[in-house]
């Protein structure tokens, strides 16, 4: 057994407790678990290419690495493989899948043996979540391989994110069917937001993460039928266990999943849906994102995620390796979406202290937030920041990040600093209707329901792109800095009214709902497109 001498911290892997826990005792050592070993790029660093690179080239100009092309640029070297393959037979573990693409190692083993490899005490907890496998304080890992493992996931299965929906309820608990004041379908609200004309989504796929729940395909039936148009391509991709399972409560995930397909398949419906279905830990979550980015049979060009929690409940690791699985995504022309919350300038953070939530705060996701939204025909009347925080219905997220540095695109947009100081990344970039007063029409477990949250605007925004990428005739990727370069004072809606708590909407980019909420054929005129002056 390698002596304690030659083992060194493996970087930004500590992790503490999740508050209110209780340890109920040690966890079973001879119970078997997987776990992910994300190693580095295999190629030098300067051979990457920077965010300032990466955002620089005009839309129409950008070149994007195939996936088979990022694999033998920059996928995890031969070389480091091994080193990790002989690791994991010193310590009696088993190698069940090798990725290069996805950076990632897959090993087996007891909860004994991994307790030894990285010198860890794995520990049971009672929370009011359930009951789960929790490790605290940092890894460590042979001297040897510092600087190759970038992170290690699935010794720890606590939940990790909670989804950003707000299901519209009577003052009884029960679901409702309509808003009191007014609420759309998508399609609806595509045509206020003006989504090009001539577009459907054909040729696009968009990948949709899901950490629990399911569809019925009677609900997607029915609901299809009501809108008028065809049910859309859905293909379902397991990832760690997961699996369409629904659970028969619209409260849950369920209300979630059927969310996110419907949204997309309205205002897409010739897109090809992928869905990821995972476990709710950072190992599941990153693990979907990973499949769905290298994904060499459905290939998305969009990735939509409504699932996150505030920056302060994920380990530095796990922040490290899903941002840098999104950096990997801009370099192959993959757009990732993330819902920025729906408890405020809060996050629903433990300590109720300002902060944002993840993954919408990475540099390479498009960070959406949300309003309330009010149309007359298919015109907008009025868009202010959704915020129902004094009936205890949310409202947007949104705020400065305290772990990603400020990024070249946002230098001009006034982003204020962290609440302790920090230049950081503000969030979000742009916004659509989140408020459940004014929310979408959907069919969850049978029957017909109002949803918000900024959950509703990620899957909005991937449909709109995949329209827009549809009429360009290419993949936009990497998105962000194109928005904020745009030239067009039409492309967004800027909304300049209301607060999330902390921050207060007004001209310009604001940590409410960001550049605003879309005019699609505006945004489509200035990425190169030809703008219609009618929706569709």
């Amino acid at each position: 057994m390698e002596k304690q001498l030659n083992r060194v911290e493996l970087k930004s892997s500590s992790r503490t407790e999740m508050p209110g826990a209780r340890k109920i005792g040690p966890a079973d050592p001879n119970e078997r678990i997987t776990v992910t070993v994300v190693l580095r790029r295999g190629s030098a660093t300067s051979a990457f290419p920077s965010v300032e690179q990466l955002g620089a080239t005009a839309p129409m100009e950008r070149h994007h690495l195939s996936r088979e092309e990022f694999t033998a640029r920059h996928g995890a070297s031969a070389d480091d493989i091994s080193k990790v393959r002989a690791f994991a037979k010193q310590y009696g573990l088993q190698v069940v899948e090798e990725s290069p693409e996805r950076r990632s190692v897959f090993l087996s083993g007891t909860v004994e043996a991994f307790s030894k490899a990285f010198s860890v005490q794995l520990n049971r907890y009672q929370h009011a979540k359930g009951t789960y496998r929790c490790r605290t304080g940092t890894l460590q890992i042979p001297a040897e391989l510092d600087g190759i493992i970038e992170g290690v996931f699935g010794l720890d299965n606590r939940p990790q994110a909670t989804p950003h929906f707000r299901l519209l309820k009577d003052p009884g608990g029960k679901v409702r069917a309509q808003a009191a004041a007014a609420s759309y379908t998508p399609i609806a609200v595509s045509q206020g937001y003006d989504f090009p004309a001539g577009s459907d989504g054909t040729g696009q796929c968009v990948g949709i993460v899901e950490l629990g729940g399911g569809y019925n395909s009677a609900d997607l039936t029915k609901y299809f039928e009501g809108l008028g148009i065809s049910l859309p391509k859905i293909t379902d991709v397991a990832v760690d266990g997961g699996s369409n399972s629904p659970t028969g409560d619209p409260s849950g995930p369920d209300g979630e999943v059927e969310l996110d397909i419907e949204v997309v398949g309205a205002v897409a419906p010739a897109a090809t849906i992928a869905m990821y279905f995972t476990t709710n830990t950072d190992q599941g979550f990153l693990d979907a994102l990973t499949t769905a980015i290298h994904d060499t049979t459905n290939r998305p060009s969009i990735i939509s995620i409504s699932w996150g929690g505030p920056e302060s409940s994920w380990t530095q690791q796990a922040l490290n390796s899903f941002n840098s699985a999104c950096q990997d995504a801009a370099t192959m022309g993959v757009t990732v979406l993330a819902a920025s919350g729906d408890s405020g300038s809060t996050d629903g953070s433990s300590d109720g202290k300002p902060t944002v939530d993840f993954p919408a705060s990475s540099p390479y996701v498009i960070g959406c937030g949300g309003t309330r939204l009010s149309l007359s025909g298919t015109k907008i009347s009025s868009e202010v920041v959704w915020n129902d925080l004094s009936n205890n219905e949310g409202a947007t997220g949104g705020g400065v990040s305290g772990f990603f540095a400020l990024p070249t695109y946002q230098q001009t947009a006034g982003v204020p600093k962290s609440p302790s100081g920090f230049v950081g990344r503000g969030v979000p970039d742009v916004a659509g209707d989140a408020d459940p007063e004014t929310g979408y029409q959907v069919v969850v477990d049978g029957s017909a329901a109002v949803i918000g949250g900024t959950s509703a605007v990620a899957p909005l925004w991937a449909g709109l792109l995949a329209r827009i990428n549809q009429s360009l005739g290419k993949d936009l990727g990497y998105v962000n800095p194109l928005l904020y370069m745009s030239k067009s004072a039409d492309t967004f809606h800027d909304i300049t009214s209301g607060t999330n708590g902390t921050y207060s909407a007004g001209p310009g980019w604001d940590a409410c709902t960001g550049l605003g909420s879309p005019d699609g054929g505006a945004l489509l005129a200035s990425l190169g497109g030809k703008a219609s002056s009618k929706s569709a």
